[in-house]
């Protein structure tokens, strides 16, 4: 009988949650009902990830380490030069932002995936105070937060190693930033439209893998194609790694506004989609 009602007391606070969400707009459910309250939601992911923070970190950082120094080390020796450095401090710049854009992504789409469907934390959340959009907001941060450690780990390493400017890298920590929080936000709507894990694998291997190799990381675009050219420049990849090298290698940054007012879009513009897509799906 107790087994009975708990049942039954979920399943009606669950109808509540859901009720709250539907009470509200589509645009005002996807704005955070303050300035502080998703910070809720990245301290509760943040203690959770510290009780395996080692193992994690460890996990994020192998596989940018591999490519940085298996690459940079091994090719290295074959290419020489590119752009004037050598070709592992051109890589450095690459990997630190393609180690933000895979961080963030799988973050946001494994571990929310599971926050959301499996775990069912949201709905646990929703009987709060908090809208979905502080939830969102929350995920998005807490993304960015860890793609963040990856980040700057690899300019930290390619700066102790003489591979970085040390005093002018650090104008790339703002820009690592905007990056995670753009591909996090990005991330989120496939989270929102996934029905499984198994789903996630299409935008890795569609959408993350080309960016990796279209967007500047492992050689200049200007080897590509014409056509590929323009294809790469709407990448969110390709303006972080323009605005990540030069900060690294310590040279002068061109077409900043540019570059800024794309990542920032991406930041934008994908949050408002994915907040949609999330009110459509928890009321389901």
């Amino acid at each position: 009988m107790d087994t009975f009602d708990q049942s039954r007391n979920d399943a009606k606070a669950t109808r509540h949650a859901r009720r709250n969400v539907a009470n509200r707009t589509p645009f005002s459910s996807a704005l955070p009902a303050n300035a502080t309250h998703w910070m809720s939601v990245w301290l509760r992911n943040y203690l959770v990830w510290k009780k395996l923070a080692i193992a994690s970190m460890i996990g994020n950082l192998a596989d940018p380490m591999i490519y940085l120094f298996g690459l940079g080390l091994g090719l290295g020796l074959m290419v020489g030069h590119v752009e004037g450095v050598s070709y592992i401090a051109f890589l450095a710049a690459g990997t630190a932002a393609s180690s933000v854009m895979m961080s963030a992504s799988f973050e946001a789409m494994y571990s929310g995936f599971s926050r959301m469907q499996v775990q069912r934390t949201w709905e646990a959340i929703m009987h709060t105070p908090l809208t979905l959009g502080d939830i969102v907001l929350g995920e998005i941060v807490w993304a960015t937060s860890k793609s963040v450690l990856s980040g700057v780990a690899i300019m930290i390493v390619a700066g102790a190693l003489g591979y970085a400017s040390f005093p002018a890298m650090l104008v790339a920590l703002p820009v690592i930033v905007l990056t995670g929080l753009a591909f996090a936000s990005t991330a989120m709507i496939i989270t929102a439209l996934a029905p499984s894990y198994d789903f996630f694998m299409f935008y890795q291997t569609l959408a993350l893998t080309p960016m990796l190799l279209l967007s500047g990381v492992f050689f200049p675009i200007a080897q590509l194609p014409a056509l590929a050219r323009h294809v790469t420049q709407v990448l969110p990849l390709f303006h972080a790694v323009e605005l990540i090298r030069p900060a690294m290698l310590g040279r002068p940054l061109d077409d900043f506004a540019v570059h800024l007012a794309v990542l920032i879009a991406y930041v934008i513009v994908p949050f408002f989609v994915c907040a949609w897509l999330f009110r459509r799906r928890m009321m389901k």
